[in-house]
């Protein structure tokens, strides 16, 4: 099957790379014309369909992946960084990446076999778990079975993305935007061109705003990116509450990208669109709704596993795997971090596990 390769023109071309058995579909990867050759953006997940497609799509952009000069990463995750490893091997290519995923990357490769699965325990037993969700992986551990960290195989990057600079992109010009969130070190990448739309246009029919944002997930026209707790395997004190604060993180993250107002939005996910200020105002809508729905939940005092199971979920709980279950525990806690961080919600004092009550 030929893959689906989009020119956005301009020397910008999308790939859809495939994710294995993932609702999502698809990552798209942007493959950028260079002075010194094709750059990717993100480079999709680690499996050999997904390969194939990458350096099929490569092929009908009019390059040979063994040309590809660099690969700028939005963030760690690995339908985002999966075939990066894969990619330096053929082509000798750098890759870019904020020092904070950067760091999750380092920290994943060196991790202790189990020790991404005892974090997950000791999270999920600090949430409140019930025993029937814990105990499958309880008895994963003992048997020996640890689950490695998600990404080992994925390359260690070899330069750093520092926020609000120029990336050294040879005839180019692409400005890094730290947009912590979705993980502590995403980033956008600000395309500072004229949109080729908008080149010998009437001025009614050019779009407005100034150049194309890579937006990696952080900006999606029809999904709300997941904003979790910060991963770090390393960390496995109960308390959650000193740790940061992602959903803070990603609601400032959100009103700087409306600030930038970029022309057109090229995401990772589902495809381009051109509003992105109206896409920020309802992604902000949507979390202080839910914000609000959380606070009249917690009226009563409740842990964090209790709290998720009463959230609305794209499905009811009863449908929800555990292995998302899991993830949306961890959605559950960002909200509480955020809601006590702005006061309206309290731990309870003595409470073993933590519950939270609104105040």
């Amino acid at each position: 099957m030929a893959p689906q390769v989009i020119d956005h023109k301009g020397g910008v071309w999308s790939i859809a790379v495939p994710i294995p058995d993932n609702p999502l579909g698809h990552t798209l990867v942007h493959l950028l014309e260079t002075d010194r050759g094709p750059v990717l953006i993100d480079t999709g997940w680690d499996d050999p369909d997904s390969w194939d497609t990458l350096t099929a799509g490569i092929t009908a952009c009019g390059f040979d992946p063994a040309d590809i000069h660099g690969v700028v990463i939005t963030h760690h995750h690995p339908d985002h960084h999966g075939l990066s490893a894969t990619v330096r091997e053929t082509s000798g290519a750098w890759i870019a990446m904020h020092a904070a995923d950067a760091a999750v990357v380092r920290r994943s490769r060196a991790a202790e076999p189990g020790q991404w699965l005892d974090y997950v325990l000791v999270k999920l037993t600090a949430a409140g778990a019930p025993d029937e969700h814990l105990q499958p992986l309880r008895a994963a551990r003992a048997a020996g079975r640890g689950r490695k960290p998600p990404g080992r195989r994925a390359a260690l990057p070899d330069r750093a993305i520092e926020p609000g600079e120029l990336l050294d992109l040879a005839g180019r010009r692409i400005r890094a935007i730290w947009t912590p969130g979705h993980t502590p070190g995403h980033v956008c990448l600000h395309l500072e061109e004229t949109h080729p739309a908008q080149q010998g246009a009437p001025a009614a029919a050019r779009p407005t705003g100034f150049g194309r944002l890579f937006s990696g997930d952080h900006l999606l026209p029809g999904i709300t990116p997941h904003i979790g707790l910060y991963e770090d395997p390393d960390d496995v004190a109960p308390d959650l509450l000193d740790r940061g604060d992602p959903l803070g993180d990603y609601l400032d993250s959100l009103e700087r990208i409306a600030r930038l107002a970029p022309a057109e939005v090229l995401p990772a996910h589902q495809h381009a669109f051109w509003d992105a200020a109206g896409r920020v105002r309802e992604l902000i809508a949507h979390h202080e709704e839910r914000l609000t729905g959380l606070r009249t939940l917690l009226r009563e005092p409740l842990t964090a596993w209790q709290l998720a199971t009463s959230m609305q979920w794209n499905r009811p709980w009863a449908q929800i795997p555990a292995g998302s279950r899991t993830i949306a525990v961890s959605e559950a806690e960002a909200h509480l971090r955020h809601l006590v961080k702005r006061g309206h919600v309290e731990p309870v004092a003595g409470s073993a596990p933590v519950r939270y009550v609104a105040v």
